[in-house]
């Protein structure tokens, strides 16, 4: 198993852009010091707890304060960007990535983004909109000859030479094109699907564990489409980690400070407006009013110290039948930076060690 990062990026309502950025700088350095292998972030346009228009911004410079760890948007919201115009983005930030570069696509959830768009998310169109401008622009990088591309959201136009020397010219550094990541919430996910069929990197976002048991269906349904084999060690698991030396101090820094903040005044209202509180749920019978910061950290966060830790990630392991990384969910500690660190720490030197045996290639159903 390895480790990696997801960041919407989250900070509090109240924290000033440059003061979050910065934060979100500072750990992605700790990251790669520690030797974990990847961080994601996240992009969304009108969401105050989640306050980062523009992933690129932040993964560029990033890129130059980190030697090892890869690093990608997780992800870019397609819908809401000219894909010709982001091909050649990525392509450049690839290059200079040196080849460290992930491509996260999503297809944006928000309706507060939806309105500031024009999209209407509430019939699909972000789904189909995202389809669309990913087959653009992986065509844009693999597709040497010219050609017109007449969908339904956007024409894109790959021309020939002009005037002798004028063509497009710009490809990632890797080849055909940097890794692919798309993230999954619902059951029956389309996107979870997407990811088997076209050997995408599937990420499970963090829900109740039996829920996301069910995304591999989903990965798999799709791999079935084009006779592919998806291997459970490209499965990535995103959840809320937080390990201390004790249970008692992790459950305290925990529900009690940042985390506890953000999901009580931020995720678990937004998820209620939507009717998705039964994505947390360990059992369907639990009342909504049932589902809070504290019924969460019991039953979904992997909290508590390095020897909970390693026995709630196993259980994880077993029910979902194994999984390759897990990413870390990331919150804003930078009132208590040394905690954050700890915790992150202690995960890859005192949690990962034990968790050697666990292997995502065998998974339960060997």
């Amino acid at each position: 198993m390895e480790l990696g990062y997801f960041a919407m990026p989250s900070h509090p309502p109240e924290c000033g852009l440059k003061e979050g950025h910065d934060w979100d700088l500072q750990t992605l350095r700790w990251l790669d010091e520690l030797g974990y292998q990847e961080a994601w972030i996240g992009e969304h346009h009108t969401a105050p707890w989640e306050p980062h228009p523009s992933p690129d911004l932040l993964i560029a410079q990033a890129l130059l304060q980190t030697k090892n760890i890869r690093i990608g948007p997780g992800g870019f919201l397609l819908p809401y960007h000219h894909p010709a115009e982001l091909a050649n983005r990525v392509a450049v930030l690839d290059h200079l990535s040196n080849g460290r570069l992930n491509f996260g696509v999503a297809a944006s959830g928000l309706p507060s983004d939806w309105a500031m768009f024009n999209v209407d998310g509430m019939s699909g169109q972000n789904r189909d909109m995202t389809r669309e401008a990913l087959e653009i622009i992986l065509k844009m990088w693999t597709d040497p000859a010219p050609w017109t591309h007449k969908g339904k959201y956007w024409t894109v136009t790959k021309p020939d030479t002009m005037f002798d020397f004028l063509k497009p010219h710009i490809k990632p550094l890797q080849a055909p094109h940097p890794p692919i990541g798309v993230a999954g919430l619902s059951k029956n996910s389309d996107t979870l699907k997407l990811a088997g069929e076209r050997g995408f990197i599937p990420m499970s976002l963090n829900l109740n564990p039996a829920y996301v048991g069910s995304h591999w269906e989903s990965v798999e349904a799709g791999a079935a489409k084009t006779g592919r084999k998806p291997s459970r060690k490209d499965w990535r698991m995103v959840r809320e980690v937080f390990v201390a030396d004790t249970d008692e101090e992790a459950w305290k820094l925990s529900t009690g400070d940042m985390m506890g903040r953000m999901m009580g005044e931020y995720f678990l209202p937004l998820l209620g407006h939507f009717g998705f509180k039964d994505y947390l749920k360990a059992s369907p019978d639990v009342p909504d009013s049932d589902v809070t910061v504290e019924y969460c950290a019991r039953h979904n966060w992997i909290i508590g110290s390095p020897a909970t830790v390693t026995e709630k990630i196993e259980k994880i392991y077993e029910e979902v039948g194994g999984f390759g990384v897990l990413l870390v969910f990331g919150f804003d500690y930078k009132h208590k930076p040394e905690a954050w660190h700890n915790s992150l720490r202690l995960l890859k030197q005192e949690v990962l060690p034990r968790l050697k045996h666990l292997d995502a290639s065998i998974g339960r159903a060997a």
